[in-house]
């Protein structure tokens, strides 16, 4: 038998990586069962390169408690330890077996190895005041049992095992017996072992539960898999009821190594404010939800799995080490993003029209926060035209690069004026989220010759001469000494006078009130809202109303009417409104 302490190259560091190293519990679970991973994978290499015969024996992993021992019981049958090995690996902590597994058999490629640190093991300490071990060596031989409290202290004897493999025999202490709970215990290796590459059972009285997927969706080709598999692998992973809209699978080797799945969620209302999900896998071992930088900031509402085997975690696969790296890979991840996107855009036009009202304001807001994001992706980026039809800047404009695009802000309250576009077979786009705005500017930042004109923003191409009488008229009757009035031809059965608002006055004062709702003073800017009335000198009315008696009455009857041709009246507008129809008929 050999007793001893043991052996590290600095203090003594239990206490360090109970406390500080892993400061959350439940991924104990995670190291055993990834030593557990790594002795298997090692086995098979060995087996791969003649150095052991292969016994047709299926890997796995088993995964039990008991309440009465208070025990937590990991078992695997990989490559094992003798004696020797013990020694090395476990009781020096400064050692890392995986480390020079990697050196002698893998050269720089870590072949699926987990345990890279050497202090994996000992995290079983957090929840353990002993652990016990049993193992046997591929190689044969006598089997060793090893013995050690949290003191650090050890015992270790041969023993009697018949196959090759590790059993840990974790003795929960008193304050950690929520671990012996089996519900409890599945949550944590679905959390953190949903993935790993064999099996593994959680014994249940006489029942074995494999919670595992051996072969994750990620890390097989993209040919082979369908859409119906990403769809379920998208709600399974995310806890989602519904498809996502768009997929991405992402295989990268140089100069970065890394595999990963992207989806955009079907939006839920208006545009989500969630943030981006990214589950970061190592070698497919879950390590954290959402390490920043790893998710591209403007890719907002975006969900994925990333597995990155270089990933540069410190020693509790809990922080980065290396932020080049991760905004590395999230530049990566961008530009595969817009690729995709163009790729819809010109061989699944369809589909992508199909789901667009849904992920448009992603692809805008992506744009628009990222410049090489836009300079790749704004020229795929689909508007919706009041027909329901879908068409670009440059679809819009026949492959011109200047002109003017009209738009809508809202189908139902300018229908009027929607009508006298589509009388003129003038196209108009559908602008039905505040973004869209915001991307209009961004558009016209890029190229100075494209104006957008919200349909309501005038009527310059129908001017008629200015009428000074009844522009006189018109102010009288109104009360509005500031209110401008311009004439146009708009026919004979158009309306006696509309409302435009000029666009850049609009634009200023919309850019206005939203700085002052959101500084919580909404009186800080009264803007003047810049209306100008337009009169169709063509109407009939117009033509006769300076002969008629009630020639007053009448001009803000149009003036009402205008108004409600434009926007909802207020109370005291529709008041009058009605007054005045009762008056007139």
């Amino acid at each position: 038998m050999a007793k001893g302490a043991l052996s590290v190259d600095t203090e003594h560091l239990f206490p360090i990586i109970k406390k500080w190293l892993y400061s959350e519990k439940d991924i104990f679970i995670r190291e055993v069962v990834s030593n557990a991973c790594d002795a298997i994978t090692k086995h098979k290499r060995l087996i791969s390169l003649g150095e052991t015969e292969d016994d047709s024996t299926a890997y796995k992993i088993t995964i039990s408690t008991d309440k009465d021992e208070r025990t937590i019981t990991v078992c695997d049958n990989g490559i094992g330890m003798n004696i020797d090995e013990v020694e090395r690996y476990i009781n020096n902590i400064a050692l890392s077996g995986a480390v020079e597994f990697i050196s002698k058999y893998e050269g720089e490629s870590s072949g699926g190895i987990i345990g890279h640190f050497g202090l994996g093991f000992y995290s079983m300490f957090i929840v353990a005041e002993k652990v016990e071990m049993f193992t046997r060596s591929y190689k044969g031989g006598e089997g060793v049992h090893w013995t050690c409290d949290t003191d650090g202290n050890f015992e270790s004897e041969p023993t009697q095992i018949d196959t090759h493999g590790t059993k840990i025999v974790m003795h929960v202490s008193d304050d950690e017996l929520a671990y012996l709970d089996n519900e409890k215990l599945k949550s944590i290796l679905e959390r953190y072992c949903a993935f790993m590459p064999y099996d593994i059972a959680l014994v249940n009285g006489s029942e074995e539960t494999v919670i595992n997927d051996t072969n994750p969706l990620w890390q097989r080709n993209p040919s082979d898999v369908t859409d119906e598999e990403y769809d379920e692998f998208y709600k399974k992973v995310f806890n989602d009821y519904e498809n996502p809209l768009f997929k991405l699978h992402i295989v990268a080797d140089y100069p970065l190594n890394f595999k990963g799945v992207i989806f955009i969620p079907k939006r839920k209302s208006g545009l989500d404010p969630t943030e981006s999900e990214f589950k970061l896998f190592y070698n497919s071992v879950f390590v954290a939800d959402n390490i920043k930088g790893a998710c591209p900031e403007h890719l907002v509402n975006f969900k994925g799995v990333l597995d990155c085997p270089e990933l540069p975690l410190n020693v509790s696969r809990s922080y980065l080490q290396n932020d080049a790296y991760v905004r590395k890979v999230a530049s990566h991840i961008s530009k595969k993003v817009a690729d995709k996107l163009n790729s819809l855009f010109n061989n699944d036009r369809e589909n992508l029209e199909k789901n667009w009202r849904d992920m448009k304001p992603y692809f805008e807001y992506a744009c628009l926060r990222d410049e090489k994001f836009g300079d790749r992706a704004r020229n795929s980026i689909l508007f919706e035209l009041a027909d329901g039809s879908f068409k670009t800047v440059t679809e819009y404009l026949g492959g011109k690069e200047e002109g003017t695009i009209y738009y809508t802000t809202d189908k139902e309250s300018q229908s009027y004026y929607l009508g006298l576009f589509a009388e003129k077979g003038q196209e108009v786009f559908i602008f039905d989220n505040i973004i869209d705005n915001s991307f209009a500017q961004y558009i016209e930042s890029k190229n100075d010759k494209i104006k957008f004109r919200r349909i309501d923003s005038g009527f310059e191409e129908n001017e008629a001469d200015n009428n000074e009488a009844l522009t006189s008229l018109f102010k009288t009757a109104i009360s509005r000494e500031d209110l401008e009035i311009k004439f146009a031809m708009l026919g004979e059965n158009g309306a006696a006078a509309l409302i435009s608002l000029p666009e850049e006055s609009r634009r200023f004062a919309d850019m206005m009130r939203m700085y002052s709702m959101n500084s919580g003073n909404n009186d800080a800017f009264k803007m003047p809202t810049g209306e100008v009335l337009t009169i169709n000198t063509d109407n009939p009315i117009i033509k006769k109303i300076e002969n008629s008696e009630n020639k007053e009455d009448l001009a803000k009857h149009i003036y009402l009417s205008a108004l409600l041709l434009s926007r909802t009246l207020t109370t005291d507008e529709a008041n009058e409104f009605v007054r005045l129809n009762n008056k007139l008929l």
